[in-house]
């Protein structure tokens, strides 16, 4: 039995910070792992020890084997924990690590090898009894293999990777024209995330719930299940929102679900944590969609729920000890609704996004929790998964835990990068979420693409904000200007003072004018026909609290420079730029012509060339950037005039890859 008393997380951002923290709380010394992109990370922070193991790229960092082996041995690390992602679901890097005589704080390199291939996994549980969906899932993996077999297989239809996980490698496909084309790039973002281009099909069940049992083993083969999870809310096949337990769950249904995920993880000796995912359609049938042999990522819902601690019961596991829980001990309690906070952009189909963290302020509070990898001052790297954050509530009622997310999600900030906070609060607000009653098509049914745009301030939340700016303005000059008395503030000698601000929201122009009242903290601010009064009640950066006409916002701000104001009002974050004070500076590109790219990345594709004409929406270049293939493309028809792009080069956000006149010859 191999004990130990440290260990390395060979991971990063919040999952790693959240093992540090159980693994901190039981008195083992902590190691981790970064790269030249997370030198001054939280995670680095945290440790008892960090060691560096390369440049920011995962595939000269965290995805190479031998350097996290390396930084093991010289840190004299007992066990390796490794998250989520990453190589935690690498069977070679688990057997290389019992060579190297370290834990695995996992399953067994012979259960990730089978339940990392989806194919193979499928090929298990079809023999071990457990319901799987209709589809292909052959060895011979030639183009003309898979086109064959896919036209044995109804419409529409999931091509899969078959190893990996996190939505990568899939497309659905609706036509069998389109086929080919699917199968090209699935395999391509395979290889490219995961090293492997092997692919499954399967009928695509449509409109399922995913819904996942949370299993755990020990090594004497012991196995339990904790409940399930419902995951239905997603984009690009990724979670969004996760919940447990399932608000359609019977005790019937959670038993056949739970025998089933049970009767998997037994079938290939599994021990340890994992997760045992399935789609439940509307009939209460469900199929066998893959296994986690790993932590999830939404561990934390079934630790509220059940009152475990998951990475201590994976220590404990790992140790050797008994797992101590039979299933009639598992008890689920209350309701926890968990959302990822994400740096992507909505409205520009979920795209990713790096940049500065210029405030992040966690929310707290009795029912809220948070579990993050971020800081104040940190820059938003383009080399990994844009998850930031996941904000958790938890309630004696699943509308208790609802309202608890919300509320958390309304005291938070993150400013700085785009994110998708106000996509999570309109999510939670939804008729279909509040009924309980979403599916995986959640998002495709209840927003349009007009409606995940980003949501123009209304006039009371930007006069509020030009109250804010002006009242830093006018502390910094208090604390240039000591000789002159506070009761100046607001007055010339020709009377009160009027201040203007202007601010452009996708040309919608808010022109203010601010004048005092009669209060010390008072104004009135108007514009066009509009007229609100603002008052200043308290106001310590960053937070303040204002009312406009009667009602009261909780306010959280941040001005990065002069004439530049981020501001959370109500949990509406929005970045105000006063053009008055900064003369306009700035260009719109909408509709030149040029391609930009939407990111930083690795340019995969160059399509065309100068002298090509293209129709809009033909595929121009494919960008691969956050472990993901973007499919660049025209957005006018027209002629390409010059093309600055170059396979394999590296590209940053708003590069211009190529020009289009768009008058066709």
């Amino acid at each position: 039995m191999n004990r130990f008393n440290s260990i390395l997380v060979a991971n990063r951002g919040e999952i790693a910070c959240r093992v540090m923290r159980t693994a901190k709380q039981l008195g083992y010394r902590t190691i981790a792992v970064y790269s030249d992109a997370d030198a001054t990370a939280p995670h680095v922070q945290m440790a008892n020890e960090a060691l560096r193991i390369g440049p920011g790229p995962v595939g000269e960092s965290y995805l190479v084997a031998d350097l996290i082996l390396q930084a093991a041995a010289s840190s004299n690390a007992g066990a390796i924990h490794p998250g989520y992602g990453f190589l935690s679901e690498n069977a070679a890097f688990a057997k290389a690590c019992e060579a190297a005589g370290v834990v695995f704080i996992g399953p067994t390199p012979k259960a990730i090898d089978i339940m990392g291939n989806k194919a193979e996994s499928k090929r298990r549980m079809i023999a071990a009894g457990v319901p799987c969906v209709p589809g292909y899932e052959g060895r011979d993996q030639t183009d003309a293999a898979l086109l064959r077999e896919g036209g044995k297989i109804d419409l529409p239809m999931m091509v899969k990777a078959a190893a990996g996980g996190g939505g990568r490698g899939m497309r659905l496909v609706h036509k069998r024209v389109d086929l080919a084309n699917a199968i090209k790039l699935a395999r391509a973002e395979a290889e490219s995330a995961f090293g492997s281009g092997e692919l499954i099909l399967e009928q695509a069940i449509i409109q399922p719930r995913h819904v996942e049992i949370q299993v755990f083993a020990d090594s004497d083969g012991h196995t339990i299940h904790l409940g399930e999870r419902d995951c239905s809310v997603q984009r690009r096949h990724q979670k969004v929102i996760e919940e447990a337990p399932c608000p359609i769950m019977t005790p019937e249904l959670r038993q056949r679900m739970g025998q089933s995920a049970i009767d998997a993880a037994v079938s290939v000796g599994y021990c340890g944590a994992g997760t045992v995912e399935f789609l439940l359609d509307e009939s209460g049938a469900f199929y066998f969609l893959e296994m986690n042999t790993r932590l999830q990522v939404e561990h934390p819902v079934t630790e509220l729920i059940t009152g475990l601690d998951l990475v201590a019961l994976q220590i404990s596991v790992a140790q050797g000890e008994p797992l101590g829980i039979e299933q009639t001990d598992v008890e689920l309690r209350g309701h926890a609704i968990e959302v990822r906070l994400y740096t992507e952009d909505p409205g520009q189909d979920f795209l990713p996004a790096s940049g500065p963290v210029d405030l992040w302020l966690p929310s707290s509070g009795p029912g809220i929790r948070v579990d993050a990898g971020i800081s104040s001052g940190q820059q938003i790297s383009p080399f990994y998964d844009p998850m930031v954050a996941k904000i958790i509530g938890f309630g004696d009622t699943r509308e208790a835990a609802r309202q608890k997310t919300l509320e958390a999600l309304q005291h938070t900030v993150l400013f700085g990068t785009p994110n998708n906070k106000q996509f999570l609060i309109d999510c939670l607000n939804t008729e279909a979420f509040v009924d309980g009653g979403v599916t995986t098509a959640f998002i495709a049914e209840n927003f349009s693409r007009e409606q995940l745009q980003t949501v123009i301030p209304s006039f009371v939340q930007s006069a509020i904000a030009a109250v804010i700016a002006l009242t830093l303005e006018y502390q910094n000059q208090r604390q240039r200007l000591t000789t002159v008395s506070g009761t100046l503030k607001n007055w010339t000698n020709a009377g009160a003072l009027v201040s203007r601000k202007q601010y452009n929201f996708d040309g919608l122009i808010y022109d203010l004018s601010i004048s005092p009242c009669d209060g010390k903290e008072c104004y009135l601010v108007s514009g066009g026909e509009q007229s609100a009064r603002v008052e200043i009640h308290s106001s310590e950066a960053p937070s303040a609290k204002v009312s406009v006409d009667g009602k009261v916002y909780r306010v959280y701000f941040m001005s990065p420079r002069v004439g530049q104001l981020y501001c959370s009002i109500d949990g509406h974050s929005a970045f105000y730029r006063d053009s008055i004070m900064l003369d306009g500076v700035g260009e719109d590109r909408t509709g030149d012509g040029r391609v930009i790219a939407p990111m930083h990345g690795l340019l995969l594709e160059v399509n065309v060339a100068a002298g090509d004409k293209v129709i809009k929406g033909q595929l121009l270049a494919v960008l691969e950037a956050m472990k993901m293939h973007y499919e660049i493309v025209a957005e006018v028809d027209g002629t390409v005039v010059a093309v600055r792009a170059v396979v394999g080069a590296q590209v940053a956000g708003d590069d211009v890859l190529m020009e289009i006149n768009s008058v066709v010859e």
